[in-house]
């Protein structure tokens, strides 16, 4: 008998050190600080609601739990700082990333905005994704970035649906280089039913393979691009899908752009029904950067 009790404290003893402690479900960040971001990350549903993110601080939300659910409630904003960004990273697999009614994300940009893009002060790429795993970004409302606003690298079986950018402030007050999508090195990346309004690029694939771009306005820039191609570690575009886009009031309609003296390759392009109206320059372009 005085074995047996042994044995049962001993057993109830190693069931309590081996059990690990559980992740929370649900947590918010809002406020004027991240000092509570990395507990946040822990969480399995993960709610950004009315938040100013720091001066030359990152939303960072890399190396998520995979299955976690990030949405988006009320107003995020940035404090001013001139850096390189991004202002939000965003990684992991099946990660989904949401937008609710009424939301913003408002970069800002007047802030940074001097009419010379790249050449000027420095400023802040906005949104940083290395998604896989089927993730989904959903239903985002961005206003005014700084910079470019996705930069979607080493991604793969990601899905960008029901996305608007809104940069029509930046026509008149100095908004330049302000890329809606920009897609590296990523595998399996559909961009779908997005609205984009902006000063450059809808979308410009540098590389990647099985790229995809359906169903999408893009309004006041410089259109559906491919390219740069060159002078980087990856200069292979392979598949690329432009379907049933509409390119208006642009200054390009579709085009691919490479490097002069660059090595690489495009291969496997399709436009297919695309709707361009009232380009100022050329609907169709191959265009050298030298």
């Amino acid at each position: 008998m005085i074995f047996g009790n042994s044995l049962l404290l001993s057993t109830l003893y190693t069931f309590a050190v081996a059990t690990p402690l559980l992740k929370r479900d649900s947590c918010t960040l809002s406020g004027s600080s991240l000092s509570s971001l990395s507990t946040v990350k822990k969480c399995t549903s993960i709610i950004i609601k009315d938040l100013t993110v720091p001066a030359g601080q990152t939303l960072d939300l890399s190396g998520l739990s995979k299955g976690t659910t990030v949405t988006f409630q009320g107003t995020t904003t940035f404090q001013y700082k001139e850096w390189a960004g991004p202002l939000i990273s965003i990684s992991g697999s099946k990660i989904s990333v949401v937008g609710a009614s009424g939301h913003v994300i408002d970069g800002q940009g007047a802030k940074w905005w001097d009419g010379l893009g790249d050449n000027g002060k420095v400023k802040p790429k906005f949104v940083k994704l290395a998604l896989t795993g089927t993730s989904k970004v959903t239903g985002l409302n961005v206003k005014n970035a700084p910079h470019q606003v996705f930069s979607v690298n080493k991604c793969s079986d990601l899905t960008i649906s029901g996305v608007t950018i809104d940069i029509r402030d930046g026509d008149s007050a100095g908004g330049h280089n302000t890329d809606a999508f920009d897609v590296g090195s990523s595998t399996n990346v559909v961009i779908q039913g997005c609205t984009v309004y902006n000063q450059d690029d809808c979308i410009a694939v540098n590389s990647g393979t099985t790229i995809k771009f359906l169903n999408n306005y893009c309004y006041n820039g410089h259109g559906i691009s491919i390219g740069s191609v060159g002078g980087r570690s990856d200069n292979i575009v392979n598949g690329f899908w432009a379907e049933n886009n509409h390119v208006i009031n642009s200054d390009n309609g579709l085009r691919i752009k490479t490097v002069q003296g660059a090595t690489g390759s495009v291969t496997n392009v399709n436009f297919i029904t695309n709707t361009i109206s009232n380009i100022k320059n050329t609907v169709l372009l191959l265009k050298v950067i030298i």
